[in-house]
């Protein structure tokens, strides 16, 4: 029998194989080239290193039963990461409820019209990170994903577009409204 580099083989190689033969080794070398990967998505969500680690490990559990639902329309990287960003945004709305009995923030009354300044970049990254992080918590997953996805990932509007797969405008005004939002939940803080 012929033996296999498994290290010599591409991250698609290697998760088709494991679907195949189903081989924890192997899911080990996967989870060895990716876990850094998806852990600092996942503290991007918790900021907390142990429930990071949490959303990690759960990301991975969920990821070897899912394996298999990748074809290969795209490179397992970024499948993985579609993947991870989902997962983290579904834990957030699930656990949104214990965060809304703590902290009271109405910001949904404030109508999009109401904020008469154009929100820039450089205004988002003047605001202090503590508060920051705080109001990035408070504000919809969805909006926090996009945001993160711009700022903390450096993804393009044509990354974030083909990404999400919508058109670049509506990137570009959720980048916006997402924006808006944060300044808005960080001023109420």
């Amino acid at each position: 029998m012929k033996t296999i580099d498994v290290k010599a083989l591409s991250d698609e190689d290697l998760v088709f194989k494991i679907v195949e033969t189903n081989n924890t080794q192997l899911f080990a070398i996967l989870y060895d080239r990716f876990s850094k990967v998806v852990y600092n998505k996942c503290y991007g969500f918790s900021k907390n290193k142990e429930e990071a680690e949490d959303l990690t490990h759960d990301v991975f559990i969920r990821l070897f039963v899912k394996l298999k639902t990748f074809k290969g329309n795209s490179k397992f990287s970024t499948w993985l990461y579609s993947f991870t960003y989902n997962f983290c945004v579904n834990y957030v709305q699930r656990n949104d409820y214990k965060k809304k009995e703590k902290v009271t923030v109405v910001t949904d009354n404030i109508k999009e019209d109401d904020v008469s300044q154009e929100i820039d970049d450089l205004t988002l990254f003047e605001l202090k990170s503590e508060k920051l992080a705080k109001a990035l918590s408070l504000i919809d997953p969805t909006e926090k994903m996009i945001l993160l996805m711009k700022y903390q990932d450096d993804m393009t509007i044509k990354e974030i577009k083909d990404f999400l797969n919508i058109a670049e405008s509506a990137v570009k005004m959720r980048i916006k409204r997402a924006k808006q939002k944060v300044v808005r939940t960080y001023e109420e803080l």
